[in-house]
């Protein structure tokens, strides 16, 4: 899933990570490999965002996707792997207009 400013902004407040940018060389081959998301990068891996079903209170959360794992004690090389769930779920606070 594709993050607008809002909801970067309320991922990063609620999970450790970092963005990677649309400009950085290897965010085309992720989008081939894993489809068009906003990626992030944290002490684990690369990670993104699905969305989960919306609640009775129209509350729209979205899973923690680990889509590979670093391979190294450096945090320079990633080893793709089935996508897990890791349990953590974002929640998008409905903005006020």
């Amino acid at each position: 899933m594709r993050l607008n400013e809002t909801q970067l902004k309320q991922t990063l407040d609620q999970m450790q990570a970092e963005v990677l940018p649309d400009s950085h060389p290897v965010t085309a081959q992720l989008t081939d490999l894993f489809g068009d998301h906003t990626f992030f990068l944290d002490q684990s891996g690369l990670k993104v965002l699905e969305p989960a079903e919306t609640s009775a209170s129209d509350v729209q959360t979205s899973q923690v996707i680990s889509l590979a794992d670093w391979s190294d004690g450096t945090l320079t090389s990633l080893k793709p792997h089935a996508p897990e769930p890791t349990g953590t779920v974002v929640i998008f606070e409905q903005m006020k207009h």
